[in-house]
């Protein structure tokens, strides 16, 4: 598939439909090939200001507005950035601004190399739609033949906790999941249908969590105290946490485990959500650096957890 196709026939995340506003090609606009290598993407991305950046998929989706951390590679080292838009990347194969000639509107998107949309961020002020016109363009294929290092698959059967989010970026975790006899650390079922109440104690309480929603080629991440949860009657649940937004379908997951890696605190706990594919949509956890009362409480919810 080349870029071109990738960009005018870009479909949603995992296992059909579409999470991404006018990115199925309905609309009249026009769509500008820029470079999707790094570091080149992530100068275009960091341009802006005031960005609607969505990630995600059917059955997991987040959204959050601001300007973007400087983003980065599966293999690199990672940080959640507070209040900026956290992506890390593996696998884009282009990239483009797109123009919704009818609305007005301009968003950058990325893609994978089947076409499936990875990320959208849709530019707010239109001191943002000016400077997508200094992206730089590429022609059609142009990148085709110049495919940048292939990081390897990270080590994750006696991995850290990025180990863990790198092999589940990789592939979706379908084989990471398909192996997971073969992990070192602790892990077990539990019922995804523990999650709503999992994510009302911690917003009642007061206790931050990091959210990661995966795409084909990418996860947005984010982290902080939830404010408010609500679930439909159709099964949705969603989060206001910290700056973001975050919608599960739990209709449409399948699998739920608990997985203990090794991060900043010693053994941390992460609820990881699997589509009907297999693949992981999300994953509830602590990042990084946070307070140690905020781990331990974490752990000690994760613990009272049963089996599923």
């Amino acid at each position: 598939m080349t870029n071109q196709e990738a960009a005018s026939g870009a479909g949603g995340g995992h296992g059909g439909g579409c999470a991404f506003e006018g990115c199925c090609g309905r609309r009249r606009g026009s769509v500008r090939l820029i470079d999707a290598r790094m570091p080149e993407l992530a100068r275009c991305l960091t341009l802006f200001q005031h960005v609607q950046a969505v990630t995600g998929g059917p059955a997991a989706r987040i959204d959050q507005a601001g300007s973007y951390a400087v983003p980065t590679v599966r293999g690199e080292a990672f940080a959640l950035t507070p209040g900026a838009i956290t992506l890390r990347l593996d696998g884009v194969a282009s990239a483009a601004v797109a123009r919704d000639e009818e609305t007005g509107s301009v968003a950058v998107r990325l893609f994978d190399a089947d076409g499936a949309t990875a990320h959208q961020g849709r530019l707010l002020s239109e001191g943002d739609r000016l400077l997508s016109g200094l992206a730089g363009t590429v022609a059609p294929g142009a990148l085709r033949d110049e495919p940048g290092p292939a990081p390897g698959v990270p080590g994750w059967e006696d991995g850290d906790q990025l180990a863990q989010l790198d092999a589940i970026l990789a592939d979706g975790g379908a084989a990471r999941r398909a192996a997971i006899h073969r992990y070192r650390g602790e892990h077990r079922p539990i019922g995804a249908e523990l999650v709503p109440a999992v994510l009302d104690h911690v917003c009642s309480v007061g206790l931050p969590v990091g959210v990661a929603v995966f795409a084909p080629a990418a996860v947005q991440v984010c982290g902080g105290r939830v404010h408010v949860t609500e679930r439909t009657v159709g099964g949705r649940v969603f989060a206001a946490v910290a700056d973001s937004s975050v919608e599960i379908d739990l209709t449409r997951v399948r699998g739920c485990h608990l997985v203990r890696s090794a991060a900043a605190h010693g053994p941390t706990s992460a609820i990881e959500l699997d589509d009907e594919d297999g693949r992981c949509v999300a994953v509830l956890t602590q990042f990084g650096i946070v307070e140690e009362r905020v781990h331990t409480a974490w752990e000690h919810l994760a613990a009272s957890l049963p089996d599923a």
